[in-house]
């Protein structure tokens, strides 16, 4: 009889495929090493020290349960934040996406010449170049009661006087929002105008065959094949808007008289203003549950194209 002879070759296959499965982890091990110590360890504790007596400036704090959530809830300037949040991000995204369809859709037509079409590209995306700190000085320079903005205004003699328009309990809300308006609709408008270009020209040239006008190409063509677009960016603006905080401390540190107070701010005041940390994070987890609803919504209706 012939006896099989056992050799290395098995360990060695099972060796190389245990090797090519724990391979991609080993890839992605430094991000998520990361991602643990600079993510989700800081939101642990900051759900640990919302549950605890004020932190920080206690050294010894004790538990307090739910204590911190419900000051927070009962807080008077809860509501007005709320409210201005939700006044700024609903303003703000449809104005994005008014404004960046129409840009888009003014460079994505043949009328203009080529070069015409380059230099208003740079004159339209420029805001999206500037960073936070050089928009809100550059605003606040603009609408300064000495301004440009209030010179022109006063020239032209429709106000007697310049207006204080970020000092304005009337104004500032409007104002913060047009300067978050304005430096954010470049994203919509590049966005949208990739996904014009995306759309096969057969499209329009059958509909022009059968007699359809241009609104009706429009309302029946171009916004279908842009729908899938526009809500992805509209879902990311909400959240990107919805917490908005550098703008809104560079211009009005939320006055005057809370009048651009929002989420963001109102949770900073607490922890810096007056020193309140445990209520602070307290209202930092309440944000946080927030923002992961609306990421799920976002993360779903991605899935849900794919």
């Amino acid at each position: 009889m012939r006896t099989t002879r056992t050799t290395g070759a098995e360990p060695r296959t099972a060796a190389k495929s245990l090797t090519g499965r724990l391979t991609p982890y080993g890839f992605i091990s430094p991000t998520a090493a990361l991602l643990f110590v600079l993510m989700f360890i800081p939101i642990a504790m900051v759900m640990g020290y919302s549950l605890m007596d004020n932190v920080i400036t206690n050294k010894h704090p004790e538990f307090v349960g739910l204590d911190n959530y419900v000051k927070v809830l009962s807080n008077g300037v809860l509501p007005t934040a709320v409210l201005n949040t939700a006044i700024f991000t609903i303003v703000s995204v449809i104005a994005h996406l008014v404004l960046g369809l129409l840009f888009a859709m003014m460079l994505n037509t043949k009328l203009l010449s080529n070069l015409t079409t380059g230099l208003f590209r740079v004159i339209y995306v420029l805001p999206w170049l500037f960073t936070v700190a050089i928009i809100a000085i550059l605003w606040r320079l603009l609408l300064n009661p000495n301004g440009v903005i209030n010179y022109v205004l006063v020239g032209l003699g429709i106000t007697p006087t310049g207006i204080e328009w970020l000092s304005t309990p009337g104004t500032a809300l409007l104002a913060v929002t047009f300067i978050n308006i304005w430096a954010g609709y470049p994203f919509y408008m590049v966005s949208l105008l990739a996904g014009l270009q995306g759309i096969p020209t057969d499209l329009y040239e059958a509909a022009k065959v059968d007699g359809a006008s241009a609104l009706q190409q429009f309302w029946h063509m171009t916004l279908p094949q842009l729908k899938p677009i526009i809500i992805s960016m509209s879902l990311l603006d909400v959240i990107w808007t919805s917490q908005q905080f550098a703008l809104i401390w560079m211009t009005t540190g939320g006055g005057p008289i809370n009048a651009t107070e929002m989420l963001s701010t109102f949770t900073y005041k607490l922890a810096f203003s007056n020193y309140e940390f445990s209520q602070a994070s307290a209202s930092a987890v309440l944000l946080l549950i927030v923002s992961t609803v609306l990421a799920y919504v976002y993360a779903r209706y991605q899935k849900a194209r794919e």
